[in-house]
């Protein structure tokens, strides 16, 4: 007598859910990437998940590393800079982080920019005091001279290209063929350019740190980092820091970034129209003492930045009022402006205006300018509206 063979028990109602039978038709196809949200990559068997090598970028491990969409927008940000290799981390300071927990460990030097982005300075000087770093401040304008600087100990030199506040263009080549003598890795702060104007690895830089909040975005909504190389191996240093601390990013964060890229050039170019036009004028007005433009001659760097940068300056520059105003009327002629909101950041469609008090910023290099400086980011608005504004804004403060 032959053994039935057992009828397959009919799973339930939530397994069927959990385990469900989806049945699309193929060849579906949009011009988006599509969205994938996971934490748990599932592997065909145990053989698979056995043989996984972490620094294998090929290989997909758990959902923290990458997603099809997060690996998308690394390697579209990395062919636009020119690189090889792209990080994300959830912010641009995350991404500067990652370059000093990567690299760096007690005992070791850092030399840094006196122009830098503060944060930096800030991240650096906590990692000096509490993790027995060694930090240098040094002239943005030095150039090759900062090879009396370095030291045995010497491991990272940062650079950044227009300094974001001050707008002095470094001398890129002169510090990297420096840097590339000496064994020591260079890292720029190269948000300012989204990558467009500057190609950093042409001039001798080793990381390129990008805070994707700005032009990548374009839409002041999104916070994101990263971190771009062509050495494989300096990246893997990077990644490995990266998996350790445990920093990931959200896959719908970055489809947004995916859809802002496409227009990013067109968005960065319009930027730079206007604020060229805007800093041109304000240099004809008697309130402004001096116009701080990479593009305008008198800018420090402005011989480097017509050499190293080919495609505009964006919309970030700044102005120097002049000393007869007291840093109160400062304040009442940007709190007078209609059109350029408060706020830190830069890379969206809405103008922005700050104040800074300069030397209160710096430790390794003067300040030649007596009035406070004030920080211009042009949006999309049009610039005869701008101009009418700044003009209205001077008239209310400086009557």
């Amino acid at each position: 007598m032959t053994q039935s063979t057992p009828k397959a028990r009919a799973r339930g109602p939530q397994t069927r859910i959990v385990h469900a039978e989806d049945r699309l038709t193929p060849g579906f196809e949009g011009f988006q990437v599509p969205v994938t949200r996971a934490s748990t990559v599932v592997f065909p068997n145990l053989a698979a998940m056995r043989a996984l090598v972490w620094s294998d970028d090929s290989q997909w491990r758990y959902g923290l590393h990458a997603t099809p969409t997060s690996l998308t927008l690394a390697q579209r940000l990395a062919a636009i800079e020119g690189g090889r290799h792209a990080l994300l981390q959830p912010s641009g300071l995350s991404s500067i982080s990652n370059v000093y927990f990567g690299l760096v460990k007690a005992g070791d030097h850092v030399l840094i920019p006196d122009n830098a982005y503060s944060p930096n300075r800030d991240h650096a000087d906590w990692m000096a005091a509490d993790y027995g770093i060694e930090v240098t401040y040094y002239d943005p304008m030095g150039g090759a001279d900062i090879e009396k600087l370095v030291r045995p100990n010497t491991k990272l030199i940062w650079l950044e290209a227009p300094g974001s506040v001050t707008m002095e263009v470094q001398d890129v080549p002169a510090i990297t063929a420096v840097a590339r003598a000496r064994g020591i890795v260079t890292a720029i702060d190269n948000t300012y350019s989204a990558g467009l104007a500057f190609k950093p690895f042409e001039h001798g830089v080793d990381i390129s740190v990008q805070a994707l909040t700005k032009y990548q975005s374009g839409g002041g909504d999104v916070l994101m980092g990263a971190t771009i190389t062509v050495d494989h191996d300096l990246h893997k240093k990077l990644k490995r820091a990266r998996m350790r601390l445990g920093i990931g990013v959200s896959p719908d964060d970055c489809s947004l970034i995916l859809r802002s890229l496409p227009t990013m050039k067109l968005r960065y170019e319009a930027h730079d129209r206007a604020a060229l036009a805007l800093a041109h004028w304000l240099k004809t007005r008697p309130e402004v003492a001096a116009v701080l433009h990479p593009a305008i001659a008198d800018c420090p760097g402005h011989a480097f930045f017509e050499r190293d940068f080919k495609g505009g300056a964006g919309g970030l520059f700044s102005v120097v009022l002049d000393r007869r105003y007291s840093a109160s009327q400062v304040d009442a002629f940007i709190e007078a402006l209609e059109l350029f909101a408060i706020g830190w950041s830069w890379g969206g469609s809405h103008s922005l205006a700050l104040p800074y008090d300069v030397r209160s910023m710096r430790t390794a290099s003067s300040w030649p300018h007596e009035g406070v400086l004030v920080r211009f980011y042009v949006g999309l608005e049009e610039e005869a509206d701008l101009r009418a504004d700044i003009e209205q804004a001077f008239a209310k403060a400086f009557a």
